[in-house]
């Protein structure tokens, strides 16, 4: 199944935008109430005498009330850029873009009051005990005075930090710190929670932790924006994800259908400590493997049905006499879909180099 894209005028294919119920902006000042989010035509121009650079470039698409949306990308993709403009912190080039049903230019304050924020890098004072910070922030968005101590424990309940209300969160570890941020940005319960690379640098088991969070302020009916490099973390948390590179959307639908997007089937990779230069050829005339190439020592095979063809793969070896280190099988990752469609990996940046992706070839 071929991944649905938003070109500002329709989804394809087979979709327009009356069928996706998107309404046009001149149907009213407000935004329309079935998408927490609509971006049509977004685009960011930063310009100095050096060089133009087109950090957000015409991009359009709708986030769904309730869900949790991913903005995938490598670093300098225009993630947090785009993050930015939908927070009312920059003004976009051109384009337009509704928060719920305001307009970001038109009505940056409203959007202000129904939005949290969790930045990439923390905010939080580490001189303040978790108390004083949640305090704090609560009184800046005007949390009812009333309110603010109940939502406060509450928030601390939810984080496990109870125990440690009182401690200086300079005394916290990454992970604790991670979730104590989170929460202060849900305090004044707003509708829409902006998360930017919400565990970035943290050790596995917080990862988890913090995405359990997630998963629970999203059951709370808030609408979810998260950007992420890490495609396991989108695969666990996000119901749609939206693929973004030098500025642009390359695609955006749900994890299992991104993973469709590779015509190519299963995924087989096989280490060896040597290797005949024979072999190569000759894996590639069997006619149930899509294709096949040989990187430090390992040879990648794509094929409809990799058990299938397995058993061949290993006669073979044997009548080369080739021993194995390593052998694995699997359906095609999100990482393996963002190399198909870019030619490249989230680790390597907007100016990395391109690598072949499985199947041989770029889109």
């Amino acid at each position: 199944m071929e991944p649905q894209t938003y070109d500002g005028d329709g989804f394809t294919p087979g979709k327009t935008a009356a069928d996706a119920g998107v309404r046009d902006p001149s149907e009213g000042s407000q935004g329309p109430r079935e998408h927490s989010i609509r971006i049509r035509h977004l685009t960011k121009v930063f310009q100095s005498k050096m060089k133009t650079v087109r950090a957000v470039d015409d991009i359009s698409f709708d986030v769904d009330r309730g869900e949790i949306f991913g903005l995938l990308g490598p670093n300098g993709a225009g993630k947090s850029t785009l993050i930015r403009i939908l927070t009312t912190l920059l003004q976009p080039t051109s384009g337009s873009a509704y928060v719920d049903r305001y307009e970001i230019t038109q009505d940056p304050e409203k959007i202000r009051s129904i939005i949290g924020v969790c930045p990439q890098n923390s905010t939080l004072d580490v001189e303040l005990t978790a108390y004083d910070n949640l305090e704090f922030y609560g009184k800046l968005v005007n949390v009812d005075d009333r309110l603010l101590d109940a939502r406060i424990w509450e928030l601390l309940e939810m984080t496990g930090l109870t125990d440690r209300a009182h401690l200086r969160v300079q005394t916290f570890s990454g992970g604790m710190k991670r979730k104590l941020e989170i929460v202060r940005a849900f305090i004044h319960q707003p509708l829409i929670l902006f998360l930017d690379e919400p565990t970035i640098g943290l050790d596995p088991e917080s990862r988890r932790e913090v995405w359990e969070q997630i998963i629970r302020l999203n059951q709370e009916d808030t609408t979810i924006i998260l950007t992420t490099h890490y495609m396991d973390e989108a695969e666990k948390l996000c119901h749609h994800i939206a693929f973004v590179d030098r500025g642009r959307l390359v695609t955006l639908d749900t994890p299992d259908n991104l993973k469709q997007t590779i015509p190519t089937g299963d995924l087989i990779e096989i280490g060896f400590a040597s290797m005949d230069d024979r072999l190569l050829p000759e894996i590639r005339t069997n006619d149930q493997i899509n294709s096949a190439e040989i990187r430090n020592s390992t040879i990648f095979i794509s094929a409809k049905n990799g058990s299938g063809v397995l058993p061949a793969i290993v006669s073979l070896l044997a009548r080369y006499s080739i021993p194995m280190r390593s052998i694995s099988i699997r359906p095609p990752s999100l990482e393996d879909v963002f190399i198909y469609l870019t030619g490249k990996n989230l680790e390597e940046g907007t100016g990395g180099e391109s690598r072949t992706p499985p199947g041989g070839h770029r889109r």
